[in-house]
């Protein structure tokens, strides 16, 4: 149990190897047990997963159950979870097993399909788990591959463009963040995230308490402690110093990757070319890797800089929940419009992280729970009716309800939580960072709340064009309604959307004593930061 965390995280992997190792031919029976073996290894992965929730104590300060091993380079091997991340965490391996039996259908490459979401698996859960700079960036980087690859073998008509289209944003983002960790190695002494997560905020005293913890001398842990103080480049002369350029550094990854406008633009190529199952595992993970990394990494290491720049985010945000959800109003592709309600929904998480306060914090993390149950639910819901008519055209469909009476029941419970219908984790988490991004800025709440409105128009108009009204078109005549299988991936996304809508702090109570402390160390680091300043005017 000691290493139940790498268990977890490697057992995906393993699970891949069988495949590659010992499983032969590409007929029926061997695409057959390739699904089976692929299904068995996530569900076998998600319980396992349920022992480190079982083993974590939600009222504990830090990172937990932690391992710690010598590695390359001076580098470790190092991880940990806290209430944020294992929340993600308990996301990944509950949504893995419903992508696999999404993939029934698959009759190209079936192991080779399987194989990359196994590893994808595994590099997803290493991301929310790593406590290394550099173990990070390799999980963080090697989840590119398997999903390139998803994408441009097993996507649509131009799927090639997309796959170099999402390789290319999501890469060249994260160089300047793979500089900027250098440059904390080299300014600090150390890549462990656990020390630069923990002494942003610290004063001198508690810093020599920390030390002493820790068995390293208070000045090298006073190093851990990026500077501040403005340094001129080019001659221009940067507020927050050596935390503005480094915040900046990672910005620029996290926001390609949650996305951020106006750099979403290839989240909506990447999945109306991808698969239905490629699609589920980006909307309802990868995205949530861009608001962990400003959780994780943006606000506590770097809290002077996220003062400083945190009012931009803000309208950044608010300006991506009401541009998208116009955009999403004028599409003609189910797919797109639904990648244009992710961006929308992303950047309530955005405004909740940047708002610096406990509601904030708690909505942003619940609000990337929720969309991952919602909005990989509104891909598989998309992906029943084009499996059946080939096509993601909404003119092509209309009046379902009259041969598809469940699906438009499970389509209407989702289109509700997307919307925020309260009685649905959809609502929680939106309330929660309006509430919070009113305290901070009434504008930037006015703006956002907008896209509750809008969020509404869209979604249900997609919905009454689907679904509602006679059935006329002769392609629908003979389509049937959702399978035993397909009624059974959805059950567990309607009882979790349903369960975190009415017992929040199921979810909650996991979340607050990381968000807790971690606006506490913000608010300890702006106020030593204000009081230097004050005494450097006098």
């Amino acid at each position: 149990m000691s290493n139940l965390l790498s268990l977890t995280t490697f057992i995906p992997l393993l699970g891949a190897a069988i495949l590659a190792l010992f499983l032969r031919g590409d007929d029926a029976a061997a695409q057959s047990n390739a699904k089976w073996v692929a299904f068995a290894t996530t569900a076998f992965t998600f319980i396992v997963s349920l022992f480190i929730l079982a083993g974590f104590d939600r009222s504990a300060i830090g990172f937990q159950m932690v391992e710690e091993r010598e590695w390359i380079g001076g580098l470790t091997y190092k991880m940990g979870v806290d209430g944020i991340s294992l929340v993600l965490v308990l996301l990944t391996t509950f949504i893995m097993p419903l992508v696999i039996g999404a993939c029934w259908g698959v009759t190209n490459r079936v192991k080779e399909y399987m194989i990359a979401f196994l590893i994808l698996e595994t590099l997803m859960l290493g991301v929310f788990m790593a406590l290394d700079l550099v173990l990070f960036y390799l999980f963080f980087e090697g989840q590119l591959i398997p999903m390139f690859l998803i994408i441009g073998i097993w996507g649509g008509k131009e799927r090639i463009y997309a796959a170099f289209k999402f390789f290319l944003y999501t890469f060249l983002g994260s160089v300047l963040m793979l500089v900027a960790m250098m440059a904390i190695w080299v300014t600090t002494g150390t890549t462990d995230i656990a020390h630069l997560y923990m002494v942003s905020g610290m004063t001198p005293d508690q810093i020599a308490v920390y030390a002493a913890e820790i068995g390293r001398s208070a000045e090298e842990v006073a190093r851990y402690q990026i500077a501040s103080d403005p340094v001129n480049v080019l001659g221009l002369t940067i507020p927050g110093g050596l935390q503005t350029l480094f915040w900046l550094a990672f910005f620029a990854s996290f926001a390609v990757k949650l996305p951020m406008w106006p750099v979403h633009t290839w989240l909506p190529d990447a999945h109306v070319q991808a698969p239905t199952a490629g699609s589920v595992v980006l909307a309802s993970i990868l995205l949530k890797m861009g608001g962990y990394g400003f959780v994780r990494f943006s606000l506590p290491m770097f809290p002077i800089a996220s003062e400083l720049i945190g009012p931009f985010m803000l309208w950044l945000g608010a300006i991506a929940i009401v541009y998208t959800s116009l955009v999403a109003l004028v599409q003609e592709n189910m797919k797109k419009l639904i990648a244009y309600s992710s961006v929308a929904h992303m950047g309530y998480v955005t405004i909740g992280v940047f708002a610096a306060n406990q509601q904030g914090l708690d909505g942003a993390v619940f609000q990337m729970l929720s969309h991952g149950f919602v909005s990989g639910a509104l891909f598989l819901i998309v992906g029943v009716i084009y499996d059946r008519i080939h096509t993601l055209d909404i003119d092509a469909y209309g009046g379902l309800v009259n041969r598809m009476p469940v699906y438009a029941l499970v389509y209407m419970f989702f289109t509700m939580a997307n919307l925020g219908l309260p009685g649905t984790s959809g609502f929680v988490g939106e309330f929660l960072t309006l509430v919070a991004v009113f305290k901070a800025n009434t504008w930037v709440a006015f703006v956002a709340a907008t896209g509750v409105i809008l969020s509404a128009s869209y979604a249900l108009w997609l919905y009454r064009r689907i679904v509602l009204g006679d059935l006329i078109k002769e392609s629908l005549r003979a389509i049937t309604d959702m399978s035993r299988r397909e009624k059974l991936i959805f059950a567990p996304l309607v009882a979790m959307t349903l369960l975190l809508g009415v017992w929040p702090s199921l979810a909650i109570d996991l979340i607050s004593t990381t968000t807790t402390q971690l606006v506490s160390q913000v608010d300890s680091a702006t106020s030593m930061a204000a009081a230097a300043g004050q005494m450097a005017l006098n």
